[in-house]
């Protein structure tokens, strides 16, 4: 009896159902929350503020937001006070020695020290709340403030609504990662970019009748976005397989081990979490210098730019720089050599133990580096050659890389549940789960 297959399994198999179904509730909650606003903002306005900043940094955060900015939404901040928290929980981690024996602790020692990161993004939402609405009383757009009202309870209560609705977002991605499919805080990032599509096409066909667009110049631009998918798909789903040979072992009259195997390892280690946490570092300085009106503050927006030289510079130094220390945090190559080890396995041609390690680490190093420069141009170049041709293209290929990583990490587990259910992949005989050989 053949096998149902794809997509028409979803639906007989209650737990992938429910987890999906699940999925998208919760992400409708956070889509129907964009358009909460924050009470004492004036929204016209600032959706003409941020239609002028569409293009800039401040665009692709609030292309991060799916548009919870422009909407003065209670959702404004996003998830971003959050990661930037984890970034700060894991460099205090390798610093403070008693944030290292928690980490050895196993679970309950994650557990208290998410409890502190979550402490420290409550700290920080409120921070950056308050201070957002201070650069709203101070903003103006024409002759009207984008704040209605000012004052220290206006200050006061933006931070602490943000700040809910930044622990509220948690919550909900919490919840996907437990009860749905896939990350959940990756997956709000990946629903704020996709929401902002339909609007993005119907800015392009607007000005191309108004012929604001050169045409050459737009086929140009989508085929350089066709090209950086195809690439992104390819090495997103590649491999570097490690021979792993078990050692052969007699047990009474029967022979165990003996048995040929490979380590599979990423091409792309860190996958989007390197241009994801760059981006929440650049928020502050840009948070900061957009919305002043200091002589300093204004030569700092500029320079940062997304079509800037230097911008460019930090952007790729950031993404390899957080490309090794999300790897490091991942992937310990001393702990896989001593798991190896006591499972009897080896790498043919090198000793178990520190040798393993070694060579492991050197493989790791390899790739991490190889993945930081193929992220870092991937998030570089596809966005400076489409604003050096004028489109007003809002998916550069930082965008494009979340939402392809991201659904590609997702179809994985699908289909990871669909085969222990004994179905086909989500495409069919050949699942994505496999990926390609690289050697």
């Amino acid at each position: 009896m053949q096998r149902p297959a794809g997509i028409i399994s979803i639906p007989k198999i209650p737990e992938l159902k429910n987890r999906l179904l699940f999925t998208l509730a919760m992400l409708a909650i956070y889509r129907i929350g964009i358009f909460i606003p924050i009470p004492g903002v004036d929204v016209q306005a600032l959706k003409e503020f941020f239609a002028r900043a569409e293009g800039t940094l401040l665009g692709l955060f609030n292309l991060f937001s799916g548009g919870a900015m422009e909407n003065a939404s209670i959702f404004a901040l996003g998830v971003m006070p959050y990661i930037t928290s984890s970034i700060i929980m894991e460099v205090l981690s390798s610093v403070f020695p008693r944030l290292q024996e928690l980490k050895k602790q196993g679970e309950l020692g994650r557990q208290k020290i998410n409890q502190y990161t979550r402490y420290l993004t409550v700290g920080l939402s409120f921070f950056q709340g308050a201070f957002w609405a201070l650069s709203l009383e101070r903003s103006t757009i024409g002759a009207g403030a984008l704040a209605l009202e000012g004052g220290m309870f206006f200050r006061i209560s933006t931070g602490i609504i943000l700040s809910f609705g930044t622990m509220a977002l948690l919550w909900v991605g919490e919840q996907i990662t437990k009860k749905g499919i896939g990350n959940g805080v990756s997956l709000i990032i990946f629903t704020g970019i996709i929401a902002r599509i339909p609007g993005s096409i119907g800015n392009i066909i607007t000005l191309l009748k108004l012929g604001e667009i050169e045409p050459m110049n737009l086929m140009i631009g989508l085929s350089i976005m066709v090209v950086v998918v195809g690439l992104i798909v390819y090495i997103e789903a590649s491999y570097r397989k490690i021979p792993i040979q078990y050692a052969t072992r007699i047990m009474g009259r029967k022979i165990a081990g003996g048995v040929s195997s490979y380590l599979p390892i990423k091409l792309n280690i860190s996958g989007v979490i390197p241009p994801i946490f760059a981006s929440s570092i650049l928020m502050f300085p840009l948070t900061i210098a957009t919305f002043s009106q200091n002589e300093i503050a204004q030569k700092v927006a500029m320079f940062l730019n997304p079509l800037s030289v230097g911008y460019n510079i930090i952007y790729f130094i950031l993404i390899i720089f957080f490309a090794f220390f999300y790897t490091g945090i991942i992937f310990n190559p001393y702990d896989i050599a001593e798991n190896l080890q006591k499972a009897g396995a080896f790498i043919p041609g090198v000793r178990p133990g520190q040798q393993t390690a070694e060579h492991l680490d050197k493989i790791i190093t390899r790739l991490t580096f190889f993945g930081g420069i193929y992220v870092g141009l991937i998030c570089v170049l596809p966005t400076f050659f489409i604003g050096a041709m004028n489109l007003p293209f809002r998916f550069g290929g930082t965008s494009l890389l979340i939402v392809i990583g991201v659904a590609m990490d997702t179809i994985r587990q699908i289909e990871s549940i669909l085969f222990m259910s004994s179905y086909e992949g989500i495409f069919g005989k050949e699942p994505l789960v496999r990926g390609r050989t690289a050697y």
